[in-house]
């Protein structure tokens, strides 16, 4: 743990509370905001959570294909911008991206704990999710809505990409190496990065908000045993990646997919 009282990191404990009400005030606390928002008008709609929809990847400009590229490939690259201030934020204290493990260091082992934590969260997540619908308290999330142009696989493995990056930098990494700096316990840091987690998925419902706070629980503690996000990116990844292509392949050829 480092501490920051001492100015090792350049940051007094107030400056660091101020950081990250900062980064997520722009990043994913304001998603928070917004999905429990959603929530509250999915709630109140007429409808029951089950039969509305929470689309993922969807068109941004109808049935113009080259303006709709454009908008997709600026909304990854803006969702991206919290991720890079995260990481600007910890050279200027005088550390780096690999102080969390957001780096290239090591390939291999990355890539296999996260295949490997894929498998074992991805299953096991899309199981939650059918019950959770079917139980009526979640909404029918559609991963894919984009019309079928040459870049709509593209597209949805670099939304894949953007989701594994933002979110395992930010709730995973820096939050939780922050939070150890201004000396909180292992668990508790945790179950706050987690519920944070859970909170930005509302707008999917209340199945949303639970799958992913366990998922932030795992994701929380394999960080802090292995003080590396980087493997906690390839997995969100390859989860997501495979949520949104499968999605559309399997659609209408499998009874058990909405």
């Amino acid at each position: 743990m480092q501490d920051v009282s001492t100015g090792k990191t350049g940051l007094t404990p107030r400056l660091v509370r101020a950081e990250l009400i900062v980064v997520f005030a722009v990043s994913l606390g304001a998603s928070a905001l917004r999905s429990l928002i959603s929530l509250i008008g999915s709630l109140t709609a007429p409808a029951e959570l089950k039969a509305q929809h929470a689309v993922l990847v969807g068109t941004r400009a109808p049935g113009r294909p080259w303006l709709d590229l454009s908008l997709q490939l600026a909304d990854i690259a803006i969702a991206l911008a919290p991720a890079a201030l995260v990481a600007y934020l910890l050279v200027r204290s005088g550390e780096s991206a690999r102080t969390i493990g957001a780096d290239l260091r090591e390939p291999g082992r990355d890539l296999l704990r996260g295949a490997l934590l894929a498998a074992v969260v991805g299953g096991t997540g899309l199981a939650f999710y059918l019950m959770a619908l079917r139980s009526g308290i979640n909404l029918d999330v559609v991963p894919d809505r984009l019309p079928d142009v040459w870049w709509r696989v593209p597209i949805l493995l670099l939304a894949a990409a953007q989701n594994g990056v933002l979110e395992e930098v930010i709730v995973s990494g820096y939050l939780l190496h922050r939070l150890d700096a201004l000396g909180w316990r292992p668990w508790r840091a945790v179950r706050l990065s987690a519920t944070l987690r859970g909170s930005y998925h509302l707008y999917q419902g209340f199945g949303g908000f639970v799958g992913n706070v366990a998922m932030g629980l795992l994701f929380g503690r394999l960080y802090q045993r292995w003080g590396r996000a980087m493997p906690l990116v390839v997995a969100h990844t390859l989860i997501d990646a495979v949520a949104f292509v499968g999605y559309g392949l399997l659609r209408g050829r499998v009874s058990w997919l909405p």
